[in-house]
């Protein structure tokens, strides 16, 4: 079992910076790939950003491309997502999830474990 805890969301203006992490409890952290979804009002829940269990690899939806960065650091057993030139789109509860030994994976059915999420709100 892994827990997963997010934070940092907040309300930003159009243009604005968040860094939202996710902090891991209960297994050994680096054996998960981990990954950031989105879920706006009324709409499913995407995919935004992953990352590997050593931190080499990346990727991103085309929307994230450029304005966001996904790193970890195991040793603190936490996962970071950096935003930038945020906006109004961008709206949405942001939740972190772990997949055991995965690859880099889009679908968020591949991810066992989920947070509760955190809600990030860009004002335009």
């Amino acid at each position: 079992q892994v827990q997963l805890v997010e934070s940092g969301g907040g309300l930003v203006q159009a243009g604005g910076s968040l860094r939202l992490s996710c902090a891991a409890s209960g297994r050994t952290f680096s054996n998960y790939a981990m990954g950031w979804f989105r879920q706006a009002p009324g709409k499913e829940r995407e995919f935004v950003a992953t990352i590997s269990r050593s931190g080499v690899n990346t990727a991103y939806t085309d929307s994230a491309k450029g304005r966001f960065t996904i790193s970890r650091d195991n040793a603190k057993n936490t996962v970071y997502l950096q935003m930038n030139s945020l906006k109004p789109e961008d709206t949405a509860v942001y939740f972190c999830a772990a997949r055991y030994y995965g690859g880099l994976d889009v679908r968020s059915i591949e991810y066992r474990y989920w947070g509760q999420g955190t809600q990030v709100t860009v004002s335009s």
